[in-house]
């Protein structure tokens, strides 16, 4: 069985090496964007919560628009990451939040959707809807910034992920040993076994840089990377989770573009 490749325009090589976009201003992110999207990454992602201006939807599509040109067409990642699962605190309800998701889809200015698996099922069913109507892939997620729970509750999570609806199914954890470590690897690699989307995962901070190097040859599609400025702790630059996992694939026997059998 191979690993499952992340929906993209165009397809996608395994595993996407994905760079966070963090500017606060509609100027910041621009530059930014030109200056990660010249370090020839897979995926961009905007992490709006980090945007001054999120609430407001008009502001939001205005610099999505001036991104999509920076980007010099490297596919983007919208994300509005809760304060609960590790993102910036924002001056915006959660009405606010989805109605920004709504007119992101129907712009089609991104090419794929991060919504986290635990926001409220009314607000996640009505972004997975406006994903499916704007035909754009959706990826739920969940971020754990404390610990790293039992093998059979990630699977269980990558899971319900699937059942609810994802295109992608993402983890993320906090490791406190090499155990964690292992125990998410191992259960990364059960996932992509038994779940039909592609799933993607790493443990959080210096002990889980392993994930973000090796997670691919264990099932994760995706890993993160530094362009200008990490968005999470144990990111490393694209240079070097770039130059790893090709070294990774070649001593595997993997050629570029392929997915690694399982």
């Amino acid at each position: 069985m191979a690993f499952k490749p992340i929906p993209l325009p165009g397809g996608s090589r395994y595993p996407v090496v994905c760079a966070p976009l963090v500017g606060r201003t509609r100027e910041a992110l621009v530059i930014e964007a030109a200056a990660v999207a010249a370090k020839a990454p897979d995926l961009l992602e905007w992490r709006v919560d980090f945007y001054d201006e999120v609430a407001d939807a008009d502001a939001v599509l205005a610099t999505a628009r001036a991104l999509r040109a920076a980007a010099g067409g490297c596919p983007i990642l919208f994300t509005r990451r809760s304060s609960r699962e590790g993102g910036q605190p924002i001056v915006a309800s959660e009405e606010q939040v989805v109605a920004v998701y709504d007119a992101i889809c129907r712009s089609r200015l991104v090419d794929l959707v991060d919504f986290e698996m635990d926001n409220d099922a009314r607000h996640l069913e009505a972004v997975r809807e406006m994903c499916r109507a704007a035909q754009l892939p959706l990826l739920l997620s969940f971020h754990d910034f404390n610990a790293t729970p039992s093998h059979d509750v990630l699977v269980a999570r990558f899971q319900n992920a699937q059942a609810l609806g994802a295109d992608v199914a993402k983890l993320a954890v906090m490791p406190r040993s090499m155990d964690d470590v292992l125990t998410l690897l191992a259960a990364t690699l059960s996932a992509s076994r038994r779940c039909e989307v592609p799933v993607v995962s790493m443990a959080m901070g210096g002990l889980g840089a392993v994930t973000r190097m090796c997670g691919s040859a264990f099932g994760s599609a995706m890993t993160f990377a530094v362009g200008q400025d990490a968005s999470a702790p144990g990111q490393m630059p694209i240079a070097e989770i770039g130059a790893a996992v090709d070294m990774l694939r070649r001593a595997m026997g993997v050629q570029p573009g392929d997915a690694a059998g399982a």
